[in-house]
Order: structure tokens, then sequence, then C-alpha cells
């Protein structure tokens, strides 16, 4: 595949962009659970059926293990026609693609596990920083329960399905559960879509009255009014919201979704690169390779996946100058980037290190991301400087040591001390453990347990790197 036909992609004509293009399969089971909906023409109605969006909930919670849906059936008492579609919905969702590739797989798994606690670091001061770039995705998160306010939430369901999805034979076993989590999540997906829209993706189209502007060929959406909340749900809000599909395209749509697989596939292996660690050629096509196939699970055409770094970041720079011009009035993206780095901030000590989460941020993600997620506030010269030579001396000295000890890496040393503290703290915390099935919980918190030990890292690397962290998992284990 060429680098240039994902920019032609992104080119081609509105009304059959990625845009505006969302998920049949997911949505069509959504329209026969939930109904057709209002439509897009409605300004009021009754708000979401909250019953029977508690009981779509409960039924896609049974979904724990890919063993779980050979053959999974609703439970006795679910009316037939939510049933049907959940079976249906399951039966097509959970194969692979025929493309998918067990040694790739298994090169992604190996590759999430050796980068171990700098994994971590760099979901928090990479991938999610970037998710937060793009207004409209932006918006749908600040909708979806004000999120800045409830950031260890976005984190920890991030974390939730990506341990399942990178673990040994999380895609590719039945004892895996990246599967279950994957077509769990596009679901959730395709009923944001349905109730923001209050009804179908098609329904929205639907409403343009069959106008077509002469001049971009590009359809005239009718926009949904906001309303007032029924209430304080999450659901409730986004049926409430309003949107504008003219000019936002469709919400959770393709280059939406897209762009979120790019920022934890291609984002990740980028900030390697940026720290003098980067993974090579065969192993990051191995990575790309794994997102794909989630990619693939989570509903994301074929046409949207890059094989390569140079495919993928012909497609992301593509995206997000798209999104430079599509800024919002409020704009939603500082806020979350703020209580994005708020809330790592309070697991770091007071001091030189406390800025560390921003400085990183900016570092691994560049100034104009930091700009547009409201990360270029002041920060204290002795900080900046600090964190400056500590980068440029870790790199130096990096590349002068590996040719005579290849696992010597200084900066792998210091993101896996920050990732964790974060790791321990956030994702870890015995009194708030993550919505994980207790068998996948199990094998997330031995996994953890094996990332104490370094593998790559000198004897006296792994000792000093104790030093740093054995302290923080003995607090968490207290409270």
């Amino acid at each position: 595949m060429r680098d240039g036909e994902f920019t032609e992609t992104l080119d081609s004509l509105p009304a059959a962009g990625p845009s505006w293009r969302a998920d049949p399969l997911a949505d069509a089971a959504i329209a026969r659970i939930l109904g057709p909906g209002t439509g897009a023409r409605a300004g009021s109605g009754d708000g979401p059926d909250m019953d029977l969006i508690a009981l779509l909930n409960g039924q896609i919670a049974r979904w724990r293990t890919n063993a779980d849906l050979d053959g999974w059936r609703a439970d006795a008492g679910v009316p037939a026609h939510v049933a049907a579609a959940l079976e249906d919905y399951v039966r097509a969702a959970r194969v692979l693609p025929g493309w998918a590739d067990a040694g790739q797989l298994a090169g992604a798994e190996r590759l999430f596990m050796d980068m171990s606690m700098m994994s971590v670091t760099l979901l928090f001061c990479a991938s999610l920083p970037e998710c937060y770039a793009v207004p409209d995705l932006a918006a749908v998160l600040h909708t979806a329960g004000q999120l800045e306010q409830h950031t260890d939430y976005r984190v920890r369901s991030t974390a939730a399905m990506i341990f399942p999805v990178m673990m040994r034979g999380g895609l590719s076993t039945p004892a895996g559960g990246g599967v279950a989590q994957a077509i769990k999540v596009r679901l959730i997906h395709a009923t944001i879509r349905h109730l923001i829209l209050r009804g179908t993706p098609q329904q929205a189209v639907a409403a343009t009255d069959a106008v077509v502007d002469d001049a971009s060929r590009s359809p005239r959406f009718a926009r949904l009014p906001r309303l007032a909340p029924r209430g304080p749900s999450m659901q409730e809000a986004l049926y409430a919201h309003g949107w504008d599909s003219e000019g936002r395209g469709l919400p959770c749509n393709q280059e939406e979704l897209a762009y979120t697989l790019l920022t934890f596939g291609y984002v990740f292996l980028r900030a390697m690169r940026r720290l003098g660690v980067g993974a090579g050629h065969d192993a990051e096509r191995a990575y790309l390779h794994a997102w794909n196939v989630l990619g693939h699970l989570l509903g994301i055409e074929r046409e949207l996946m890059p094989e390569d770094m140079e495919q993928a970041q012909a497609l992301f720079d593509a995206i997000q100058a798209r999104a430079r011009d599509q800024a919002r009035t409020p704009d939603p993206r500082p806020a979350l980037g703020q209580a994005l780095m708020a809330a790592l901030q309070r697991y770091i000590p007071a001091g030189l290190l406390k800025p560390f989460p921003v400085l990183l941020a900016r570092h691994l993600c560049g100034a104009a991301v930091a700009r547009t997620i409201g990360l270029d506030g002041h920060v204290g010269r002795p900080a900046r400087i600090a964190f400056a030579l500590g980068m440029g001396l870790t790199r130096a000295i990096d590349r002068l040591a590996r040719p005579f000890f290849p696992g010597f890496s200084l900066a792998r040393l210091a993101t896996r001390i920050v990732g964790y503290h974060f790791t321990v703290r956030v994702l870890m915390d015995q009194t708030r453990p993550l919505k994980l099935p207790d068998a996948l919980l199990n094998q997330v918190d031995g996994v953890v347990r094996a990332w104490t030990h370094d593998p790559q890292a000198p004897r006296w690397m792994n000792a000093l790197e104790r030093r740093f962290t054995v302290r923080a998992r003995a607090a968490t284990t207290q409270g």
C-alpha cells in the first residue's frame, strides 16, 4: 500500500470520506436493540431508554474472555429482539481477519512486555495526550461524563482494553481477553453514536433531504439541537448534547477511530524512537500489525490501517492537519490534557520531578500538540533545565554505552521507574481494581509483578530501579 493512498482517502469527496462513515455491523445491532430512534430531524424526544441500556450493558459484561464468545447466548428473559441482535453481532464481530498473522501477533506481545513499565509511561505521556488533539474526538470524550473530571476512569478504562489485547495470547487464544474486550468497546462506540445522533448514522445522512451542495458535492446535514438532559447519566448527557454532522461528520467516525488506533500503535513506537530505544523495523511492523488486527475487531476499515511507520506517519499527519482547521468554541482539549497531567503529577514527589509528565509529554508529542491540549503553560526554569540536561545526557550516555552493554539504557530505566509508580498507584490500586474478570485481573497483576525485573538491564541497574520502586508497591499494598 502506497503512502499517498492514505492522504488520497482523506482528500476524497466529503460525502464518501471517513468522517461520514461509521460501523454498519455494530450500528445495525444497536438499532435493532434500541430502536430506530427519533431521527436527526427531531429536536425533542423521550430520551434514551435507560432500562434497555442497562440490560444491554449487563449482557456485554458477560463477554469476559475470548472463550466466552463461543456459542454465546443471551440470558433467559432477555427480550427476543435484543437477544437475537447481540447473538448475531457476536458471531460476526469475533472473527479475526484472514490476514492476521500469529507470528506477528506474538512479536507485538513480546515488544509490549519487553517495554514493560515503560509501556505505561508512553501510554500516559504520548498516546493519551495525542488522543485529545483532535477537536471532535475530544468533544465526545468531554461529553461522555465530563472526563476531565474523571481522568482516572479514562486511563483505567483504556488500560482495561490494552492489557488484555497485548498480554500473551490476548487476540489468539481462548484464555485471552482481547477479542472480548474489543467487540465490547465496538458496541459501546455504536451506542454513543446512536445516542448522540438520536438514531442511526443512516438517519443522519437521510436527513439531508437528498440535497447536495453543487460546489463541494457534500451532503447538507441537519443539525441536532442541544436539549436539556433528563437525568445525570452519561447516556442522557450524550443524547442531549446536540451535534452538527455537517461541520463535524459523524461521531466516533472511521477517521476518528483510525486516529485513535494510531495513537496506541504508531505514537507508541514513535515515542520509543524519540527516547532513543526504537524497536527496529520488523518489531515495529509486528506491533502495527497487532493493532491493525484489533482495529478490524473494532470495526475500522482496512484502508485506514497502515502497515509500516512511514504509512502510519502519513495518515497520522493528514488527520492532525485536518484537525487543526476544526477548532471548536469552547475548546474541550486543554481541559482534558491538563486534567491528565494533573492526575499523573499527584504521584510524582514535589520538587524538580513534579513537572516531569508535562515535560515528557511535550518532548514526545511536540510543541504544537502540547499547545493544543494546554500543556504549554509555565514550568519553572530549574525543572526545564534539569529535564533538558537529563534527556541530553541520557541519550549521549546510552549511545556511547550500548555497543559495549547492549542492555544498558538510562532512558529505559527512567521511564520504567515513572511507569512503575503510575502502574502501581493508578492501575493496580487494590482499593480500585481494574474492571476486568478475575482471571484476567490476576493475569495483569502477574504481568505487573514480573515487570519489577528488567531482563535486558544489568544487575546493578535492576538494583537501582528497586530502590525507587519497591516503596511504591509497599505503600499501595498497605493502603
